[in-house]
């Protein structure tokens, strides 16, 4: 029985019994109905008001207000039907007779509701006369008397079958000659709950017209299917056949059971394909994009257990992309790459190219993030099937003047990827990134495109183009004398400029004027201070070729990029040209002015910012090198050793990637017992009936059992064992959910009255429901359950209290519990991304906690490796990155919860000295929200150091 807690009336106004009594017997109509709210109010908050029971029968029951015939309803849900003696009230006898004769009211929602309330009544007593009018409603003219008389005999037949023994017949055959669907629905779902081969008989005639029944109907026939289908009598083909119709209805919700039906009952290719298919046409039809995100997920189980069978459907697939919801566009072409074959790859590179093109018109929402996913999964298909990668290289490469960057950058890690993997396409890509190099707008796409050629001009003519269009993008050399010379025209645009500069113009000012400072000093202030500054910011401000803009404006990272790129193609040019060739010496004479112009121009006021050491210490190591000043000893390092690292890096991407598609989950073993469900009896495990229910609750890994160690872990004390009232929680933690399983133990020797356990919350939780009060007797136990809601990533904490009544009524016992805090490593789980997207989240995330090491661990790669085991965070660098012994260690960690959210962290190590086994530095943790970078920074406080035995073990 439902109850509800309805806000009372004021303190001075509430009656009392007397009064209502008063009200009801002298009262009116209204009055009446005045005085029947108050009283419902009252009782269901508690007050039963049995005196007033009598004159309820007496001077309501008879009149014939609607209103208060609907008032009557509820109050005799509510009210005490037995006795102290747990008996029928004399009194019912005469509610009894009131309800025949409302049972035969020719008022059609009267007998309705009046049905209703007979199926909540748990007293056979009560029930019994009622039994001839309630069939007789099976036979009323409308619909909404029916449809709750089925329900009324269902409840009777399931709770005192001996009132109407013959219920399942009686209703088999009524539903024969039944039209109303609702009518129709709830006989067929009583039928399958109380004699399931009569509903089995009923469908068995009935399977030709299946597609035309009710929605309703046919969720109901959906479900019965499920249940007999284990049974050995079961017609399955005829099952399979109906629920084939069943693919083609008009009702979302019925097509969705129905493929998850089809799947439940057979793995026919056949039937595969018909599922995901409906699946497809669900997504694409139904607008709410939850409903696509699910369906997407069951549409990857079915990839995931019947591999190559839905190849064929890849192109339907990617007719999702028509939404305009960028999780399900995400999550769509992560299942076509999952899908695509050297048989449909060429259509599938085709569409995405389409796709791509429709992204220049900018109609999508998150335009930008889009192109990117479209980029990635060219890349993807490109990389996996050769053949297909010469005609996409190009149309990506389009994309480098792209002024957003994300896409462009991801564009340069894709064409570096194929220059190293497909030599044939070398020569194609230089000349295409050649023609491209004037377009592009960012630092990262310039360095991309350096190394390039850097790395791949490996003939002359390629060099010498590669130079040509360095210079051009540059601008004029040597680039301090051409911003001076600029400088000098600007102040001076009627007087001849000698065309070299040697150093910053130096003007006779005229006369100074005097001006007084904010400290109330006196300055001079020059026509050359003034006017000149204002002329350099004006040079600084104006249009320059894109790489000495970059340069000019601080990047510094680019500069360096550069220098390398020219260094690797004159060592390079000097090999393959012929001895004595004077283009030689020109070729590396031109490197070393770009380089050196790098560096004056970066020290003086015509940049931004001055050059860092970093940087001006890397491009003198490349002007040495040129210079000859090491001779030899470099030249392999940037010819040979560059490209190695570059390979080196490719293969273990590979490796990890081939990894994780071979690895494997064996769900069962070879030597397990096999049970056969046809071949167990009763007494050798569960019903058929609930086969489905298990095979869902194995498929969603619910049914590890756990050992008693492991229970014992999750048990929280909540109170002391002095307490007058102990109190512990076994915590289950199942994704969004977190369930409390509270014992409660009363150690007084008196009764507790009304114990009411109190919770509230700290984070990101909610409180789903409140525990209702309870009695505990004297030394008597309790089981009370609470259920947690968790909406983010973060530590969270349940506090609350235990409270109960004391030997008066004034008096009020409290109890303080135990706070419970939830741990965040339950929700975040180890993940991979690619270094661009690591780099963009870390530039983007604005939540930054930084961790000093402080650990007890004497090895670099022991601290690491125990830093991603207490985060659950994977490492994104390569093995080979972190191999050696140098003293130094530095690596980046990333994580995903299972709300999306992303948890980056950068952890760099080194030896506080030479032959000291401690071990310094620090951890930067990155996120989104606030939430998870704390709580991770605390995990990592928390555990850097090792206990003895944990030392000791690993030692």
């Amino acid at each position: 029985m439902d109850f509800s807690i309805v806000a009372p009336d004021d303190d001075k106004d509430v009656p009392t019994a007397q009064d209502l009594r008063n009200q009801l017997e002298k009262g009116n109509d209204e009055t009446k109905v005045d005085t029947m709210k108050r009283i419902l109010r009252i009782m269901m908050n508690g007050d039963p008001l049995p005196s007033v029971l009598m004159h309820v029968i007496r001077f309501v029951l008879p009149s014939k207000s609607k209103t208060l015939k609907k008032l009557l309803l509820v109050y005799w849900e509510i009210c005490p039907r037995l006795g102290a003696d747990g008996k029928l009230k004399p009194e019912m006898r005469l509610m009894c007779h009131a309800l025949r004769n409302d049972l035969q009211h020719p008022n059609e929602y009267i007998r309705g509701n009046t049905l209703r309330l007979l199926s909540k009544f748990m007293e056979d007593e009560l029930l019994e006369p009622c039994v001839p009018p309630v069939r007789a409603c099976l036979e009323h003219r409308h619909s909404y008397v029916r449809k709750n008389a089925i329900l009324a005999i269902y409840s009777m037949y399931k709770n005192f079958e001996h009132l109407i023994p013959d219920a399942p017949e009686l209703i088999y055959n009524y539903i024969q000659a039944e039209v109303d669907p609702n009518c129709k629905r709830n006989a067929f779902v009583m039928l399958m709950n109380t004699k399931q081969s009569l509903a089995v008989e009923y469908l068995a005639s009935q399977y030709n017209a299946v597609d035309k029944f009710d929605e309703i109907l046919q969720q109901a026939v959906i479900e019965l299917i499920r249940k007999d289908c284990r049974s050995p009598t079961a017609d399955k083909a005829k099952y399979i056949q109906c629920v084939f119709s069943l693919l083609q209805s008009s009702a979302p919700a019925v097509k969705y059971e129905a493929a998850n039906t089809l799947m439940f009952l057979t793995s026919h290719s056949a039937a595969v394909k018909a599922a995901a298919s409906c699946y497809i046409e669900l997504i694409v039809k139904v607008s709410d994009n939850n409903v696509k995100l699910i369906v997407l997920d069951r549409l990857t189980e079915l990839r995931e257990k019947h591999d190559r069978i839905l190849d064929d459907l890849v192109m339907d697939i990617l007719r999702v992309l028509n939404s305009p919801d960028i999780d399900v566009r995400k999550k769509c072409l992560g299942i076509a790459m999952e899908m695509t074959s050297s048989r449909n790859v060429d259509e599938v590179v085709q569409f995405l190219k389409k796709e791509l093109m429709k992204t220049q018109d900018g109609e999508y929402e998150k335009n930008n993030e889009y192109k990117q996913l479209l980029v990635h999964a060219i890349h993807g298909c490109a990389i996996k099937f050769s053949e297909v990668a010469a005609s996409v290289v190009h149309v990506l490469m389009e994309f480098l003047g792209e002024s957003g960057g994300a896409s462009a950058v991801d564009v340069v890690a894709f064409v570096r990827e194929v220059m190293e993997k497909f030599p044939q396409l070398r020569s194609g890509i230089i000349d295409q990134l050649i023609d491209s190099f004037k377009d592009m707008k960012t630092g990262r796409v310039y360095r991309g495109a350096l190394w390039i050629m850097g790395e791949y001009t490996l003939d002359a003519p390629s060099i010498e183009n590669s130079l040509r269009v360095i210079r051009e993008t540059l601008g004029e050399v040597p680039i301090l004398a051409s911003e001076q010379r600029l400088l000098e025209e600007q102040l001076n645009p009627d007087q001849p400029v000698e065309q070299e500069v040697k150093s910053t113009p130096t003007l006779s000012a005229p006369a100074a004027q005097r001006r007084i400072l904010a400290d109330g000093t006196y300055a001079t202030e020059s026509a050359f201070s003034a006017v000149g500054q204002s002329k350099l910011e004006a040079i600084k401000a104006s249009n320059k070729p894109p790489l000495r803009a970059l340069i000019l404006g601080g990047d510094y990272f680019v500069a360096t990029s550069l220098a390398a790129a020219l260094t690797k193609m004159a060592l390079r040019y000097a090999k393959l040209a012929p001895h004595g060739n004077p283009k030689v010496n020109a070729l590396r004479s031109e490197a070393m002015l770009i380089m050196t112009s790098i560096i004056r121009v970066g020290k003086s006021e015509f940049v931004v910012a001055p050059i860092d050491e970093d940087s001006n210490e890397r491009i003198n190591n490349c002007l040495r090198v040129l210079s000859g000043v090491y001779g030899e000893t470099l030249n392999k390092v940037f010819l040979e050793d560059t490209r190695k690292a570059f390979t080196q890096l490719i293969h273990s991407s590979e490796k990890k990637t081939g990894k994780k598609e071979a690895k494997k989950v064996i769900s069962s073993q070879a030597d397990d017992l096999i049970v056969f469900r046809q071949l167990k009896g009763k007494k050798g495990g569960v019903d058929l009936s609930e086969a489905y229910d298990m095979d869902i609750t194995k498929a969603t890994g619910q049914d590890q059992v756990e050992d008693f160690a492991s229970k014992l872990n999750r048990v929280v004390q909540l109170t002391g064992f002095s307490d007058p009232v102990y109190a512990e929680a076994y915590v289950t933690i199942h994704q969004y959910d977190i369930l409390l399983d509270i014992l409660i133990v009363n150690q007084t020797n008196e009764t507790l009255q009304n114990l009411t356990l109190e919770f509230n919350t700290m984070g990101d939780l909610k409180l789903v429901e409140r525990p209702t009060p309870q009695t505990i007797a004297p030394h008597g136990f309790h089981s009370i359950k609470a259920n947690i809601k968790v909406s983010s990533t973060e530590t969270g904490i349940i506090f609350g209290n235990i409270v109960y009544d004391g030997p008066s009524a004034v008096d009020v016992n409290c109890v303080i519990l135990n706070d419970i805090h939830l741990d965040i490593m339950d929700y975040i789980k180890p993940a991979t991304c690619t270094e661009t997207q690591f780099r963009a989240m870390w530039t983007e995330f604005e939540w930054e906690n930084k961790v000093n090491v402080n650990t007890n661990i004497t090895d670099l790669h022991e601290y690491l490796k125990h830093i991603m085991k207490s985060t659950n965070m994977s490492c994104l660098t390569p093995e080979h990155a972190l191999s050696g012994d140098c003293g130094f260690l530095a690596a980046n960690l990333y994580a995903r919860s299972i709300f999306g959210e992303d948890a980056l962290a950068n952890i760099c190590l080194e030896m506080q000295q030479q032959g000291s086994s401690a071990i310094t530095g620090h951890i930067r943790i990155r996120s989104k929200t606030q939430g998870i970078a704390l709580s991770l920074g605390d995990k990592i406080t928390l555990s850097q150091k090792l206990s003895q035995q944990a030392l000791a073990a690993s030692a």
